[in-house]
């Protein structure tokens, strides 16, 4: 391993950041409302979107692919705003019902497409280690324009304006990173850190998975987005029993 192999780390963990920024607090809202599997769905609707632009045009522009994703997420959590309101308690088995959806949707549009698999498993993993840095500044731009609106507005009593919020944030990190790390960037710092009231130590816990992940898929050659949730994981255990132990090691 090389100065340029280490290079190669510097676009996906400022992609990380970048993700973390938005998926921390958007996290913390999503397990005060207990609605812990709809950034899957979501995000799954969002790469539904993406294989639809690709199935129906030969090399669709950028632009038209982050339209397309945008529209699918959208309309998707405005309809389980709307489920939400009227279905409450089973707002979760909806939830289940839509991601399987989707994810059969994307099966079958893909199944007479010889790079289907392939395609699939970018969805699925992303393709963090290849990221560049001409890829990072529409989400940063992004991200601090939902930053902006997040200090503004309370979120937590203007539901529609989370649902919005949640499908932008999660159509730009689900084309960076992929669904399992969308999954993981959203919950595992938030639960790992659950209780605390700053943010400080959930981001901590985001960028030291990040940092381990990439690194150790570095080292190893295995897949990166599997690489950094398994660290993230790792790093959220390690911290929740630092945390349980810290009193008895002050008694």
């Amino acid at each position: 391993m090389n100065a340029s192999d280490f290079a190669l780390l510097g676009p996906p963990l400022i992609a990380g950041a970048v993700v973390l920024s938005t998926h921390v607090p958007l996290g913390r809202q999503v397990l005060a409302r207990g609605i812990i599997f709809i950034d899957l769905a979501i995000a799954q609707l969002a790469g539904l979107g993406v294989i639809l632009v690709h199935v129906m045009f030969d090399q669709p522009g950028g632009s038209t692919v982050q339209f397309a994703a945008f529209l699918a997420a959208l309309g998707g959590a405005l309809m389980l705003r709307w489920a939400e309101r009227h279905w409450p308690g089973v707002l979760e088995a909806v939830i289940g019902v839509v991601f399987v959806l989707a994810v059969s949707a994307a099966l079958l549009m893909l199944a007479n497409d010889p790079h289907g698999g392939e395609r699939l498993k970018e969805l699925l993993a992303g393709q963090l280690l290849w990221t560049t840095y001409d890829d990072l500044w529409l989400p940063a731009v992004v991200s601090l324009l939902i930053l902006g609106v997040w200090k503004t507005v309370d979120v937590a009593h203007s539901p529609t304006v989370f649902y919005a919020l949640f499908a932008l944030s999660v159509t730009l990190s689900v084309q960076l990173v992929g669904v399992y790390l969308v999954f993981a960037s959203l919950i595992i710092p938030a639960l790992a850190t659950r209780g605390r009231r700053g943010s400080f130590a959930a981001y901590s816990v985001g960028l030291a998975g990040y940092l381990l992940g990439l690194f150790g898929s570095l080292m190893t050659d295995l897949p990166t987005g599997p690489s950094v949730v398994w660290a993230m994981a790792t790093v959220a255990l390690a911290s929740a029993f630092l945390r349980r132990t810290k009193p008895q090691t002050s008694n």
